[in-house]
């Protein structure tokens, strides 16, 4: 196993030693802090760009200010506010729409413009997309494909600043992100079982959800050495 690569996931829990600034001293030989400085101050030089360096300095600040506070409702409106947008877009699923319209109206009630998009919109059979009748949810049946690339164009030529997603399925998400033109940010993730709280597999994963691991699931964690090249 090579950790020349960036390997975090495998950081033990009393260590974690990048939030004190004391990678050098205490963190693991795998770490990127170590192994990847050169890389790591090409990506720090990109914050000199005004626009990505604004995101960063007021996203830090919404951090700081409603940290254990606010929701994460609350923290897009605020960011928003900070960043001055005046226009936000929503990427709904078509079954989130009556939560998109509360969400609306929340963005509306502090000032903002907002523009909607569900998933479904245009009604494009997915048959157009090349899905068989025996790949549909329901076969036999009229489906629309999800349209995220329209959404995202849509969005776009509505003049939206900022964008918020609201329960688009994965992959559909991954196309919205490609094609939208202002920054966004994620409200829900989608998880139909879960009730669209996605990490309960993660705590769970040993237990209720163990399902979710693949073929090579290991004994125990590995143990890697402190060198981190090779195990």
């Amino acid at each position: 196993m090579s950790y020349d690569e960036p390997g975090c996931a495998y950081c033990p829990e009393n260590v974690r030693a990048c939030r004190q600034g004391e990678s050098e001293a205490r963190g693991p030989g795998y770490c990127p802090t170590k192994v990847m400085p050169e890389q790591i101050d090409a990506a720090v030089a990109l914050y000199e760009d005004p626009e990505t360096k604004r995101i960063a300095q007021e996203s830090g600040r919404v951090e700081a200010e409603g940290y254990c506070q606010w929701t994460r409702v609350e923290e897009i409106c605020q960011f928003a506010k900070k960043m001055d947008y005046t226009k936000i877009g929503i990427a709904t699923c078509i079954s989130f729409v009556d939560l998109a319209r509360t969400l609306s109206g929340i963005l509306e009630s502090h000032g903002f413009e907002v523009a909607s998009v569900a998933c479904k919109h245009g009604g494009v059979p997915k048959e157009d997309m090349g899905l068989r009748d025996d790949e549909k949810i329901r076969p036999g049946n009229f489906e629309a494909m999800c349209n995220p690339v329209s959404q995202a164009k849509l969005l776009n030529e509505a003049g939206c600043q900022f964008n918020v997603v609201l329960g688009l399925c994965v992959g559909h998400d991954s196309m919205f992100f490609k094609y939208a033109e202002g920054p966004t940010t994620v409200l829900v993730a989608k998880d139909r079982v879960l009730a669209h709280n996605p990490i309960g597999a993660l705590h769970l994963a040993d237990s209720y959800y163990s399902r979710v691991w693949g073929p090579n699931r290991p004994e125990k964690p590995p143990k890697l050495p402190a060198a981190g090249r090779k195990a």
